[in-house]
């Protein structure tokens, strides 16, 4: 029994945590009190719940709790400071039912809070950190590896931009309507990076996190409501096709499933038609952007029965006109793994040798994971064995770790 509360505990935890969190923070207006009242709430939980049951709404009473905890906090802290006390007084006068919470909107705190963690006067690396550290929850060493960044310089760059929020009074709301369009490129990048992270963890021993892929879905449909515009429709007819494969990229093992040996009965036919639907519908307003560009190539895979049928001339074009609007080194390397099934694996392998001559994408482990599977294609065994180790040195995520290693010990053995 004790077995069953604790798997439940961990999944009321995994499913509602950054959500409750979301709600804490615009009722006490304070990013760290707010982590401090959610862990002071799932400590009440762990204490209570096994002798009164989980509550039929677990999310309000977590929110409940952290507030009263968070109170208590504060009038502790009065007999230092008074001015504690009267941010206690406030936070109790402004105390409501679990009924009231539901009605104040606690389906739109993420949202609230994506907006706030993106807020123009923030510097863009520090939006990125913030959304992911309070959106998503990842750990300041998950996001500085992420980043390409130490954890110190990433820890520092949270907490400035938390003072800023503090100190500036930015308002934790989602913009009027005439504020939106302005707003929208930092919430559409936080949106999308949530969901990547979901799509394919930075590390660990998941390659999915399902929890944030579909957070990111709920949050770009909640968007798309508030501003349909043709770049958050090809945003979220990106993560529905991208999504729709998710059943067939990971073995009941848990081991990775390339593109090319995936089962394709298995893709949600559901989420390709609404996908490929609002792709359409962007590319018809002529006024799309490059996550549009990225649905589109996500349609031409889904609508191929086969890797071999699918049409990787058009897919280079769109990367072509993706690389106009958004230049990258990951695009690039993305172009070149098309062009490898257009012309063949020598003119792909070249393009992603220039890339790693001229320095860029030497720490990322998708880079040399290409270049070693073209090598191999190749029949060049030495240079792939190479390149896979290296691929496997940068790794951090256990499928994928698992994957490389695989891959190595055939080259080795055959």
């Amino acid at each position: 029994m004790a077995e069953l509360f604790q798997a439940r505990l961990k999944e009321i935890y995994q499913n509602e945590s950054r959500r409750v969190l979301a709600t804490l923070i615009r009722l006490l207006g304070d990013f760290d009190l707010a982590e401090e009242a959610l862990h002071d709430a799932f400590a009440a939980a762990l204490t209570q719940w096994p002798s009164d049951g989980i509550p039929d709404n677990p999310r309000a009473w977590l929110v409940s709790a952290g507030r009263f905890k968070a109170i208590d906090q504060l009038r502790r802290k009065a007999r230092f400071n008074v001015s504690y006390e009267e941010v206690a007084e406030r936070l109790e006068a402004e105390l409501t039912t679990d009924d009231e919470l539901e009605v104040q909107g606690i389906e739109d705190d993420r949202l609230r809070l994506i907006f706030t963690c993106c807020h123009p006067s923030l510097a863009p690396e520090a939006r990125l950190a913030l959304t992911l550290r309070e959106v998503c929850g990842l750990t300041t060493e998950e996001i500085a590896s992420a980043f390409l960044t130490s954890t110190p310089t990433l820890a520092q760059r949270i907490v400035r931009a938390k003072a800023k929020i503090r100190d500036a009074k930015i308002p934790y709301e989602v913009p009027a309507a005439e504020q939106l369009p302005e707003r929208l490129d930092s919430v559409l990048h936080a949106i999308y990076l949530i969901f990547n992270e979901g799509y394919s963890a930075s590390c660990g021993d998941s390659l999915i996190r399902q929890d944030l892929s579909a957070e990111a879905i709920r949050l770009a449909r909640l968007l798309r409501e508030l501003l349909p515009e043709p770049e958050v429709e090809g945003l979220l007819a990106l993560l529905l096709l991208q999504d729709s494969r998710r059943a067939a990229r990971v073995s009941t093992n848990g081991d990775l499933i390339l593109l090319e040996q995936q089962d394709r009965t298995l893709w949600d036919q559901e989420q390709i038609k609404e996908g490929s639907a609002l792709v359409l519908r962007a590319l018809a307003s002529r006024r799309f952007g490059p996550y549009t560009l990225q649905a589109a190539i996500a349609a031409v895979h889904a609508e191929a029965g086969s890797m071999d049928a699918t049409d990787w001339p058009q897919i280079v074009g769109l990367y072509d006109a993706l690389l106009e609007i958004t230049p990258s080194p990951v695009i690039e390397l993305n172009r070149a793994v098309a062009l490898a099934m257009r012309d063949g694996p020598e003119q792909g392998l070249a393009v992603i040798d220039g890339l790693l001559e001229r320095g860029l994408l030497t720490d990322y482990h998708l880079a040399h994971a290409a270049q070693a599977d073209l090598y191999r294609r190749l029949g060049q065994k030495n240079e792939a064995c190479a390149a896979y180790r290296r691929a496997l040195a940068l790794a951090q995520q256990g499928p994928e770790q698992r994957f490389l290693a695989a891959r190595l010990d055939e080259l080795d053995s055959g």
